[in-house]
């Protein structure tokens, strides 16, 4: 079904307005969908509000049993999802079978970790006094994600709030809509009651407008830019809405001297290009010791000049486009700003005649270059040589942005100086993946407030209470 989803049914929106779904790779229209306003992210919000009065009282073995169906539903339809969530972001196969088995992932770790959401009896000061803490659901929880993991950052949400008793309105990004509604179609089919879980697919302004401003939803996780978590900041500071927010990144790498830099490398740019470069925990800012830092640049330019971007969709994985003309502008004008201050650009950074390709590029940067603070989401990859541990740090830092980090080395002395100065939620020591379905997602700085993901994830849409006897 490719329609929203509210109250438990497959509809068109109010107005009857509908949003022209593009390709990234060909620039057509693939489908014309549902493109819905305020109104009806009213509707769903009052129906969420409805169920909840009735799903809050379930117990999280009853819930779990929703989540797990709609696991095994996605497990079961990974190739058709995937060949879905191909075609409107642009990414490789191998990718989106990866996304959508990490979504079921989520949703069968969630159906578990429910059932673990314990209080505690406190010791009292006093003989008379008995006291207790528990967590209850928060109620009605709006879900609004981004398009570069359309399966994979609603699921690490959705079925977090569900598994803690609360219900949902999920606003997926328009670019991305036949992932958001494969979602619902899961939970649909796992029998989901009416009103629990609702899709919307809607013009981003109003239906934000409309989350902050209605006081039956209580909470609002939001997965995408800095800039936008800012405005639902200022407009949260206003109605006391709860906030989650997963924002953008500036990953620095530090390369120590005594890897293999042959392996790192060739790592690098394979994990510098996932997604096209479109990922929050993307590396951005290569910091290679000046000792092996020509080396390096040397393997990564060969690996580039075999490169090829194109069209994903088949057992062929291509360097994909960016999500739309939008992100392709914005990476071409960070290879003129990287040019206009004296960069060096090694290879790549062409545009395509069709599509919103760009080839990948290998920018050579000074840290005094101002264009290496802004966040990439692009398949640029810049890279910067140092000398000491004291200096990389300090460069490390120096970005608003606290996500992810890495760090490449054999010394355990060193990657725990490393690991405890650098200032970033989340630090990768001698991998690329410093996250994981039962570890918490964290960031700081200008990259969020909460956690996703880990039994910390599930704590985000638990309120505690404190219940307390006197005279016993």
């Amino acid at each position: 079904m490719r329609k929203q989803y509210i109250n438990g049914d497959w509809c068109d929106a109010i107005d009857g307005a509908k949003w022209e779904l593009q390709s990234p790779s060909t620039e057509e229209i693939l489908d014309k969908v549902p493109f819905g306003n305020a109104s009806d992210c009213r509707l769903a919000i009052a129906a969420a509000n409805s169920a909840f009065k009735t799903w809050k009282n379930t117990t999280p073995y009853y819930r779990a049993e929703f989540l797990k169906k709609a696991a095994n539903y996605m497990r079961e339809n990974v190739e058709a999802f995937a060949q879905e969530t191909a075609l409107e972001t642009g990414k490789p196969m191998l990718e989106a079978r990866g996304e959508w088995q990490v979504s079921a992932n989520l949703f069968e770790w969630y159906a578990e970790e429910g059932k673990r959401s314990y209080g505690r009896v406190i010791p009292s000061s006093r003989i008379d006094k008995r006291s207790m803490v528990i967590y209850q659901p928060m109620g009605v929880v709006g879900v609004i994600t981004a398009w570069n993991f359309p399966a994979y950052n609603p699921a690490r949400a959705v079925a977090a709030a569900l598994a803690a008793g609360c219900t949902v309105v999920m606003r997926g990004s328009e670019f991305t809509p036949l992932s958001s509604f494969n979602i619902a179609k899961a939970l649909h089919e796992a029998g989901i009651p009416k009103g629990v879980f609702n899709l919307i697919n809607t013009e981003p302004v109003t239906s934000g407008a409309e989350m902050i401003e209605n006081p039956l939803l209580k909470k609002i996780s939001f997965t995408g830019s800095t800039r936008v978590g800012k405005i639902l900041m200022d407009g949260a500071s206003k109605t006391a809405t709860k906030l989650s927010l997963e924002l953008g990144g500036n990953a620095p790498v530090i390369i120590d001297k005594d890897v293999d830099v042959e392996v790192i490398a060739h790592q690098a740019l394979v994990a510098k290009l996932r997604n096209c470069g479109q990922v929050c925990v993307s590396p951005q800012r290569f910091y290679v010791h000046s000792s092996i830092f020509d080396q390096f640049v040397a393997i990564v330019k060969e690996d580039i000049s075999k490169l090829q971007t194109g069209i994903n969709g088949g057992e062929i994985d291509f360097v994909g486009p960016l999500i739309n003309k939008t992100q392709q502008n914005h990476s071409l004008a960070m290879l003129e700003r990287a040019k206009c201050e004296g960069a060096i650009i090694h290879i790549g950074g062409e545009k395509a005649a069709k599509g919103f390709f760009v080839h990948p590029a290998l920018i050579e940067a000074k840290q005094t270059q101002t264009f290496i603070k802004t966040e990439v989401f692009g398949p640029l990859m810049i890279v910067i040589p140092f000398e000491t541990q004291e200096e990389v740090i300090e460069w490390a830092n120096d970005t608003e942005y606290g996500l992810a980090s890495y760090v490449f080395t054999n010394h355990l002395k060193n990657a725990n100086f490393y690991a405890e100065n650098l200032e970033f939620g989340m630090v990768g020591i001698n991998e690329w993946a410093a996250h994981g379905t039962e570890l918490p997602f964290v960031g700081i700085k200008s990259s969020g407030i909460g956690h996703e993901s880990g039994a910390e994830g599930l704590k985000e849409y638990l309120e505690m209470k404190l219940i307390s006897y006197g005279n016993m």
